[in-house]
């Protein structure tokens, strides 16, 4: 299989609905973006492989950032021989097992692309470090709780918001329709947006989170409630959390704000790149409405998705509206109106 095969089925197995995403951007911008992608889930299945230990995982974390650091792909090779095997995800295996194929492709980049790549996977990456070093193992019986609210949105800084500068970035490098953009307040917005994104997840996946040793809810705004970590693994303890889950959704959607404006910013004419942002907006909306619908977000037998066939729905009637910034923004006030309902 050749390296330039990597972008395809490989990246399609790891993620579907980023595939989808990656399909419809402008060719130019699709090579450094599928690549960012593919390193940030090596990356994060590192970070996640349970049967090891938090000490080796952090070790092998290590080893990937420095072959970013030096651009010396033998530290990968080191890696991908040490974890393969640890891999019970065929997709993620295949992954592990390729990096040398996707240091390749990174070298035969333009070098702007080539920094702009590496300085998001280091971003990325230390947030990782962070977030091992903060919560304890799955096996440790322990959990622990962020301590602030700047906590929690320096957590959504390092693992979504910071890609919201690198794909304004890169789009700004390829694009020339978007000439006429500030970069910093841009880059800005799209920080809120990559945000937003997780912070999503963040609501979503609390009772998992919960049961790994992990909770994302500030510690201080918990206890302000009368309530530990620990309270949170009783679905009954749903009636006294749930002022600040809904106080964090009202965050959540002022961050969706902030990168609806991003995205209605992009010139009509780029129909690939605004399309590519909508989508995940869009589909968060209607995530955050199930989210606010949802009888107790601590029960973990509850389980939050969007039907396949609702997704593919809401990508065809953004489609007809993406040439045209009122009719894509009535139906983003639409799905937004019905989550402001639920808090």
């Amino acid at each position: 299989m050749q390296s330039h095969d990597l972008l395809g089925t490989p990246l399609k197995r790891v993620s579907r609905s980023f595939y989808l995403t990656l399909k419809v951007l402008p060719r130019s911008v699709r090579r450094p973006i599928g690549l960012a992608y593919l390193f940030a889930r090596a990356a994060d299945t590192i970070a996640d492989t349970a049967l090891l230990s938090r000490a080796d995982r952090l070790k092998y974390l290590e080893m990937f950032r420095e072959a970013f650091r030096d651009g010396k792909p033998e530290r990968l090779w080191g890696i991908k021989d040490a974890l393969s095997g640890w891999q019970g995800i065929p997709a993620e295996r295949e992954l592990l097992a390729r990096l040398d194929e996707g240091f390749a492709l990174l070298h035969a980049l333009d070098p702007a692309d080539q920094s702009m790549v590496r300085s998001l996977i280091l971003t990325l990456t230390e947030g990782m470090v962070i977030d091992l070093a903060t919560f304890p193992g799955e096996d440790e019986g322990r959990l622990v709780a962020l301590e602030t609210r700047a906590d929690l949105d320096r957590y959504t800084y390092y693992v979504a918001g910071c890609v919201g500068e690198f794909w304004t970035d890169i789009h700004m490098a390829h694009r020339r329709s978007l000439a006429g953009w500030d970069r910093e307040v841009m880059r800005q917005l799209g920080v809120r947006f990559g945000k937003g994104l997780q912070m999503t997840n963040v609501l979503r996946d609390l009772p998992r989170d919960l049961r790994i040793g992990r909770c994302y809810l500030p510690g201080q705004e918990l206890g302000a409630l009368g309530l530990r970590p620990e309270d949170l693994l009783v679905p009954s303890a749903i009636t006294k959390v749930r002022p600040l889950l809904r106080d964090l959704l009202t965050f959540t959607l002022d961050h969706y704000q902030e990168g609806w404006a991003y995205t209605l910013a992009i010139p009509w004419r780029e129909v690939q790149m605004r399309l590519a942002c909508a989508w995940p907006l869009l589909i968060g909306l209607k995530t955050l409405g199930l989210i606010g619908q949802s009888p107790n977000l601590l029960d973990p037998k509850i389980v939050i998705k969007i039907p396949r066939r609702s997704v593919y729905g809401l990508m065809m009637r953004s489609f007809a509206a993406i040439g045209s910034n009122a009719g894509l923004d009535r139906y983003y006030r639409q799905l937004r109106r019905s989550v402001s309902a639920s808090v």
